[in-house]
């Protein structure tokens, strides 16, 4: 008894403190995918974040009274917490499974989008939303075109560049006289978007996903140490059920 006591104490530091994580985690979800929504089709990748706020917040209360148990068990706390910690972990679960397929399903929807707003890029001619879109990308994350530099040479649609031209938004940020040309490719940031992106979404999915997965393990155990105190007082009233 003594032992589940101690671990439900330790349990109790441990959800309060990765409660503030896991909400990181959540707000670095729903920024990122709002940040760049206009490459994504489905409203709804960032749930993930969503319900990995919501764990964080239910995590709070749920250290609380781990905490209180170990110092005073009360059986309506214990069943309390036992609920809480059902609850907690099919929330975990879920986020946990979403953040694994999206970050399997991300891939081609981004490069989909990506390669369409390359190809139907119309230079700095228009103000297109799809441009400036494009431009802000390459800009923000220092890349040019879907793969490499190469993508803007295969583009279909009329453009206002030269045939030997890449977006000044492909150069790099040292170079202030830069104008696109191909003949200084040393001006340009050669890396492709897509991968830079992947990389960045997938971090920070990933990062949701085994913060959700650590802290399932950890209310399991909670869960059966909780369970374990519960026989020493049991439910005497509600036996029936």
């Amino acid at each position: 008894r003594s032992s589940a006591q101690s671990l439900l104490k330790f349990l109790s530091f441990v959800f309060l403190g990765t409660a503030a994580a896991l909400a990181l985690g959540g707000v670095l979800v729903i920024l990122m995918f709002k940040n760049y929504s206009y490459l994504f089709q489905e409203s709804y990748l960032s749930l993930p974040g969503w319900m990995a706020i919501a764990t964080a917040l239910l995590l709070l209360p749920t250290g609380v009274l781990a905490g209180s148990i170990s110092i005073k068990s009360s059986r309506y706390q214990q069943g309390t917490l036992m609920y809480l910690l059902l609850l907690l972990l099919c929330l975990q679960v879920s986020s946990a499974v979403l953040a694994h397929v999206y970050s399997i399903r991300m891939a081609s929807q981004l490069e989909s989008a990506m390669s369409y707003l390359v190809y139907h890029h119309n230079g700095s001619c228009t103000q297109d939303p799809g441009n400036r879109a494009m431009d802000v990308l390459q800009r923000k994350l220092q890349c040019c075109g879907v793969h490499n530099y190469t993508d803007w040479l295969k583009a279909t649609t009329a453009s206002c560049h030269f045939p030997a031209h890449v977006p000044e938004s492909c150069c790099k940020e040292e170079y202030s006289h830069c104008w696109g040309h191909l003949g200084h490719l040393e001006q340009l940031s050669q890396e492709g978007c897509l991968q830079k992106l992947e990389d960045q979404l997938c971090i920070v999915i990933m990062y949701v996903f085994w913060c959700c997965t650590v802290l399932s393990i950890l209310e399991l155990l909670a869960g059966v140490s909780n369970g374990f105190l519960m026989r020493h007082q049991p439910f005497y009233d509600f036996l029936i059920l």
